[in-house]
């Protein structure tokens, strides 16, 4: 059956958070319900708009109006805040005027839930309804009271939603009695179990970098599956989730998202100098003056009006590759000319020295009296560079998109036509974080303590990006405090455009960097788990501050940090940067060695070169795999994509790997090797 598409907008009603916007925890959490309660066989939400009005009733009205006369039709609004008891709390009478028809149900529900849990929920005067085809909910203002009511209602909400926009006929929905309804909205009133993880790999992932090698250690995996619950900044350790509740992507799926969300941070003007490396054009150059701007000589040699024929001539003048004026040449003169000097007026063509016999000097014998030319029959503009022959003035030297690249062909073209400042896309500020207690800088002297580790990973993460020309903001280590990581956030994003950060992604109690950015910096997660090896905890969000800003979370471990880096994050800087071609490049290589293939796809860390001998490229491992072995990133110049096993050829399923001497396609880092 096709889901149902159901669009959901959210108003936030706090006066603190409409002036503190990084103050509202509740809207990141809802949305975090909205897409975990999204079903493949029944509905699936989309937040669409998120608001946030201070406690006033027309601000709030003026929200609803908007959202419910907006070109977007919208299935369901939710109010989260202003439902108590308070002088301020407004928002059910501010609601109200707009509800065509009241839903009391909705309302005993999110109470019945709530009783459960607290007495003080009886101090919540909630409001539900319908204003036209839209179900309209009044929720509480704590991110914990409104999460518990949105999830007391969400299984329902579809079926709500459907009927409330006449998407079904009544008839048609309530068909199949009251236990197909139930079905189909997920409810299992008498289920004992809970339902079956999405991945048998999910469970304990190691914190941080964890440097070691594989000496046949068993890869960690979960032996249950319970039922999903998001982590709460506030909650005791006890209700921590046991399987994430982000849904597990592929990695073409993580690659799309991140491009839909990247964009061009602006255009600056640029001078034209080695500084201009690596920036991209935003405009078409033309040339301001022609290449020649006069008419040259491209040999040493005397400059001859050509229909003269051979004889000796009297040497009138000197040319040289430098300014100055020069007297016209008439017939039965030369001019001597030295290569790119300028031919005096009246010369057709230049006779090469070659070509030519010395016949008298001067009387100081220091210069030449008389040359005798030898050649014959020239032609109108021999040896004889055109004005403009290279580049006329206007045209097209380069074009929008065009990369600077350092071996310095584009700046010398831009220098040769007279362009002093040229317009390009201006490169984003990145900022590098490490997470974790036990992280420490990697320079510290003394040895390390018992669970400490040196931090390996922010300083090959920087040297990575400043490689790519990208500017870097080394953002230091944050320990596993929620207002230190907070307060560390919250400030680099007033100064970059992008965060990438390591650790702190992956099940454990002191992983907080999804919750922070959901429930602290109000960010929209839009991915939490990659179906890769390595990198399977990899996490993307974005921050409005004010301005959308990137977080890219890595996996702590360094060879994961380093893979995703590489495939998630400099693809997003190089396309933000204006590349057309922001990927880095693929080739098919032949493999020197069996390489093992895993159940997930991996990115196998590897060294790519040329062989002389047939002409291909080859590939090689650099070592043992595991994601906390830095040193397989040692050398590698480029990852081997591996398919994961299921979606291979029956011949490579059975041997469980892609034999030495078959190609497979690898993804460049660097400069290929050579044999």
């Amino acid at each position: 059956m096709t889901p149902t598409k159901l669009n959901a907008a959210i108003i936030v009603v706090s006066t603190t958070a409409s002036k503190d916007p990084f103050s509202d925890a509740s809207s990141g959490l809802l949305t975090e319900s909205f897409a975990a309660n999204s079903s493949a066989e029944s509905a699936t939400w989309q937040v669409i708009a998120r608001s946030i009005v201070s406690d006033d009733r027309e601000e709030i009205q003026g929200a609803l109006k908007t959202l419910l006369e907006g070109p977007t039709r919208l299935n369901l609004i939710v109010t989260t805040g202003g439902t108590g008891f308070a002088i301020t709390d407004i928002t059910p009478e501010a609601v109200k005027p707009f509800l065509q028809k009241e839903a009391p149900g909705l309302v005993h529900a999110m109470l019945s839930a709530s009783l459960n849990i607290t007495p003080f929920s009886m101090m919540s005067r909630p409001v539900a309804g319908v204003s036209g085809s839209t179900v309209i909910i009044t929720l509480p203002g704590s991110p914990k009271g409104a999460t518990e009511n949105l999830e007391a209602l969400i299984k329902l909400l579809p079926h709500a939603c459907i009927q409330a926009a006449g998407i079904q006929s009544s008839r048609k929905l309530h068909s199949g009695g009251v236990e197909s309804l139930e079905r189909h909205a997920g409810i299992h009133k008498h289920s004992k179990h809970p339902p079956k993880s999405d991945s048998p790999h999910s469970g304990h992932r190691h914190h941080h970098h964890h440097h070691g090698h594989n000496h046949g250690h068993a890869i960690p995996r979960a032996h249950t599956s319970p039922e999903s619950r998001a982590n709460r900044l506030d909650d005791a350790v006890t209700r921590r989730y046991r399987e994430s509740p982000y849904p597990m992507i592929t990695v073409e799926e993580a690659t799309d998202m991140i491009a839909r969300e990247t964009q061009i941070k602006g255009i600056v003007q640029v001078q034209v100098n080695e500084d201009l490396v690596g920036y991209v054009l935003a405009e078409d150059v033309t040339a301001a003056e022609s290449v020649p701007a006069y008419r040259a000589s491209i040999v040493d040699g005397y400059a001859v009006v050509h229909s003269d024929g051979k004889g000796t001539y009297p040497v009138v003048s000197v040319s040289h590759a430098a300014p100055g004026s020069i007297p016209p040449l008439s017939s039965g003169q030369v001019s001597r000319v030295t290569t790119g000097a300028p031919l005096p007026p009246g010369a057709t063509a230049v006779a090469m020295v070659e070509d030519t016999v010395l016949k008298s000097m001067t009387e100081d014998e220091r210069e030449e009296a008389e040359v005798e030319i030898l050649a014959d029959r020239m032609e109108d503009g021999e040896n004889v560079r055109e004005v403009g022959s290279d580049v006329m003035k206007g045209d097209v030297v380069l074009r929008k998109g065009d990369i600077i690249s350092a071996i310095g062909g584009e700046v010398g073209l831009l220098a040769s036509v007279g362009r002093a400042w040229v317009r390009v896309y201006d490169k984003v500020t990145v900022g590098v974080l490490s997470t974790g207690d036990e992280v420490v800088h990697h320079d510290r002297e003394g040895e390390l303590r018992l669970g400490e580790i040196r931090d390996s990973n922010r300083p090959a993460l920087l040297s990575a990006i400043k490689a790519q020309g990208f500017s870097t903001v080394d953002l230091g280590i944050a320990g596993d405090k929620t207002g230190a990581l907070q307060s560390t956030l919250i400030e680099a994003l007033q100064s970059v455009d992008v965060i990438v950060t390591t650790g702190g992604v992956s099940m454990g109690e002191l992983d907080l960097l999804k919750p922070i950015i959901e429930q602290s910096l109000n960010g929209t997660i839009h991915f939490g788990r990659v179906a890769m090896k390595p990198g399977k905890p990899t996490t993307f969000a974005t921050v409005q501050s004010p301005k959308k800003k990137l977080i890219f979370a890595l996996p702590g471990n360094p060879a994961s940090a380093l893979v995703t880096l590489h495939l998630f994050v400099l693809p997003s800087l190089r396309k933000s940067q204006g590349y057309e071609k922001y990927e880095f490049p693929q080739v098919r290589v032949t493999v020197d060695e069996d390489m093992k293939l895993d159940p997930r796809p991996e990115f196998r860390r590897a060294f790519v070169r040329f062989d002389e001998v047939d002409g291909r490229l080859h590939a090689s491992g650099t070592g043992g795999q595991r994601s906390s072995r830095i040193g397989s990133a040692h050398g590698a110049n480029a990852v081997l994509v591996m398919p994961a096993l299921r979606e291979v050829s029956e011949k490579r399923r059975e041997l469980g790997c892609i034999p030495k001497g078959e190609t497979a396609d690898a993804i460049l880092w660097g400069q290929i090797g050579c044999a």
